[in-house]
């Protein structure tokens, strides 16, 4: 299937995607416990400013403001009705920005998790997560998207029911796992295990990867874990800027732009291809990157050591693949952002 990212894909060997989505919208006012995707509506100026922030920085890709815009999700809020029209919006407000930026820019329609636990733990059926996500996919199809941005999935029965409804919807679709438990997902699902996963779908997705976690170094591992599979599917790397602190009443990420900017250089030589920010990355953060990308030479594939030197130590001894040699210097007190 030919669309924009597949064709920015066949000419580029790294593309930027966006930051955070929530940071920058709590630092524009947004309240703990709101629903984001509310904002489509009541303040779209503010999502438009978001949108273009990103492609300011230097982003080819961003994510629409709809991750938690499934029924699912929005019933917390009362508002499970309108997930197909919150999420229309969201791409029709990245249809804007992305057509008026005087290139290509894929408009990415961000699909998160239900928030619900699968049969037989739980009450999600198959049959009713492939319908919550593919009412939000039709959505995200009407508004503009160009491609459907599946992330911070944790159970593999969600990845394949959203990769069942994206086939119905009929639209090209990325999607990333968050590895956020001694390099696993929250239900155990390495590295290996995704490439695995992934690469069995009757509906494949464009490009895979992992994204948020407990941080840089972390990630970097998943990602090289991935790598480690030889896929020839493009790998997506979009880590948090450091890691959550709470300070004057507010959480901030101790992250930097510069730290930002090797991470991103790292992500590159471990193999990924897209690579963008999570939590607390913000657009000074991305404009670190995209330079640091657009200027540096690629390099070897670092190891583990020079990953930890250059970012910090792992939160966990080992990613659960089995290659538990690496480096044993661990973080204390990092937890999930």
């Amino acid at each position: 299937m030919t669309n924009a990212l597949s064709r920015l894909l066949e000419t580029r060997d790294w593309l930027m995607a966006d930051g955070a989505t929530g940071t920058n919208l709590f630092n524009m006012g947004l309240s703990s416990g709101d629903a984001p995707e509310l904002w489509n509506t009541e303040h779209p100026d503010r999502i438009r400013t978001l949108y273009k922030s990103a492609v300011d920085a230097g982003s080819d890709i961003f994510l629409t403001n709809s991750f938690g815009g499934n029924a699912s999700r929005l019933k917390l809020h009362d508002a499970q009705h309108r997930a197909r029209e919150l999420s229309r919006i969201s791409a029709e407000l990245g249809r804007e920005v992305a057509d008026a930026s005087g290139r290509v820019v894929v408009v990415a329609g961000s699909v998160g998790p239900t928030g619900e636990i699968f049969a037989p733990m739980g009450p999600l059926t198959h049959e009713v997560a492939v319908e919550i996500f593919h009412e939000q996919a039709e959505g995200l199809k009407e508004g503009g998207a160009d491609v459907l941005w599946l992330e911070t999935i944790s159970a593999p029965e969600e990845y394949r029911a959203a990769a069942e409804a994206f086939a119905l919807a009929g639209m090209p679709w990325c999607g990333t796992m968050s590895f956020d438990t001694a390099g696993r997902t929250m239900m155990g699902v390495t590295s290996a295990d995704m490439v695995d996963m992934v690469e069995a779908l009757p509906n494949p997705p464009v490009a895979f990867g992992a994204n948020c976690g407990v941080g840089a170094s972390d990630l970097l591992r998943t990602v090289l874990g991935f790598a480690a599979q030889g896929t020839e599917r493009p790998i997506i790397a979009k880590g948090n800027a450091g890691i959550p602190k709470y300070h004057d009443g507010h959480i901030h990420y101790d992250g930097t732009p510069e730290l930002m900017a090797e991470y991103a250089v790292m992500a590159r030589d471990c193999g990924a291809t897209i690579i963008g920010g999570c939590c607390g990355t913000m657009p000074e953060h991305l404009e670190k990157m995209h330079e640091a990308l657009s200027t540096r030479p690629r390099g070897p594939r670092p190891t583990l050591d020079e990953i930890a030197e250059k970012l910090g130590g792992f939160s966990s001894a080992a990613d659960g693949t089995g290659e538990d040699d690496g480096p044993k210097r661990q973080r204390r007190g990092r937890r999930r952002g």
